[in-house]
């Protein structure tokens, strides 16, 4: 069962994150690996913050690569880093997912309820150009925001040193944090930490 499984991994790892990461996997591929043929994008809506902070009080994990094999379908490996607030409470998320035989993979990111949802999470690299990432979806206590990974981003990422985030909240005030890279290529290339058996009752 999925709640037997989830006791094994990490103290930030709960059951409803895991399934709501497989199945926005499973939602997204075949829209992914379109997107990607085809190079379509989507029109994002773009508004202006009235001024910007930087998070300060997050605190970064490392890098970490699992792999789960949900019921005998395809496996999918999630390398992911994860900030936290001093009270313990994860602040955010970054998952880079890839499916077994899938051609492209997918971000996926997970952030405190409270952000001004029309406006898209935007990642960067060494202060490059900036990836939009749209949100998805908010449970109780968090919101996701999911895109294609595009392969030179994420080339951009292994050969990167930071990995710069903003997102805009209910104020229209632009939050920004950075995490490292440098364990990313590694960890990513390498093998994972451990693969799980998922079964998942129907």
């Amino acid at each position: 069962m999925a709640d037997s499984h989830c006791g094994r991994i990490s103290s930030w790892c709960n059951c409803r994150v895991l399934l709501v990461s497989l199945l926005l996997v499973a939602v997204g591929s075949a829209t992914a690996a379109q997107d990607a043929k085809t190079g379509k994008t989507q029109a994002r809506p773009e508004v202006a913050p009235r001024g910007q902070r930087e998070a300060k009080d997050i605190t970064y994990g490392e890098w970490r690569k699992l792999c789960f094999k949900p019921g005998g379908a395809k496996t999918v490996c999630r390398t992911s880093i994860t900030g936290s607030f001093p009270t313990g409470q994860m602040a955010v998320r970054v998952d880079l997912i890839e499916r077994e035989g899938d051609p492209v993979a997918r971000l996926q990111l997970f952030v405190p309820v409270g952000m001004f949802l029309q406006h898209p999470v935007k990642l960067s690299v060494d202060q490059g150009t900036a990836l939009q990432v749209p949100y998805t979806w908010c449970v109780t206590n968090l919101c996701i925001a999911a895109d294609v990974a595009h392969p030179k981003f994420v080339e951009g990422m292994e050969s990167g040193k930071m990995l710069a985030l903003e997102v805009v909240d209910s104020n229209l005030l632009a939050l920004t944090t950075s995490m490292p890279l440098a364990q990313f290529a590694t960890v990513h290339k390498g093998a994972p930490a451990q693969t799980l058996q998922q079964d998942i009752d129907e």
